[in-house]
């Protein structure tokens, strides 16, 4: 199993790799948002007391993948997906603390739908997700989808290329050439 250490640009082009068709880039815009605020809003709902802070499993969770993220060797992108990610936690809260129906209606339908259009993507791309071969791809899909947010603000050109390099091109796959 190959590390989960590894440089930002590494894994960005190991993940591109299963994600070339645009149409599946778009749904991960989607999914991912979706999966992580899922996951949030049903960690969220517990709080555990310390230092006369009300902590969660949410916060816990969202700091060490901050960590992870700010320890990739690219700052400015993991800024922006730890900046992402806690948005969509303080979001969760929110949810989380309603009635029991609206924290699990959220956190399992947010989660469900986030999987669903992960799938769609993945049916245009015509391979697995990504982190069926690396686990580390369950945290790799944030930092991906903010690097093309970046990517399409003029962001980071040289890594922009390089992953075009690596991966290929993005395209829209010809279903109408799939067997039948």
């Amino acid at each position: 199993m190959a590390s989960p250490f590894r440089p930002a640009s590494t894994l960005l082009i190991q993940y591109a790799q299963y994600h070339r068709d645009r149409r599946n880039i778009a749904t991960h815009f989607i999914g991912i948002p979706l999966i992580v605020f899922g996951v949030a809003v049903l960690l969220a709902r517990v709080s555990l007391p310390l230092a006369g802070l009300a902590l969660t499993p949410a916060c816990i969770v969202g700091g060490l993948v901050t960590l992870w993220y700010l320890s990739r060797g690219n700052l400015v992108l993991g800024l922006a997906v730890s900046a992402a990610t806690w948005g969509l936690i303080a979001l969760a809260h929110l949810f989380a603390s309603g009635s029991l129906g609206l924290w699990l209606g959220w956190g399992l339908g947010s989660f469900v739908v986030g999987w669903i259009s992960q799938f769609i993507g993945h049916y245009y791309e015509g391979c697995k997700p990504a982190f069926v071969d690396d686990l580390i791809g369950l945290l790799v899909g944030p930092m991906f989808v903010t690097a093309e947010a970046l990517f399409a603000l003029g962001w980071e050109p040289a890594l922009h290329a390089e992953i075009e390099r690596t991966a290929g091109p993005t395209v829209m796959r010809d279903l109408s050439r799939l067997p039948s």
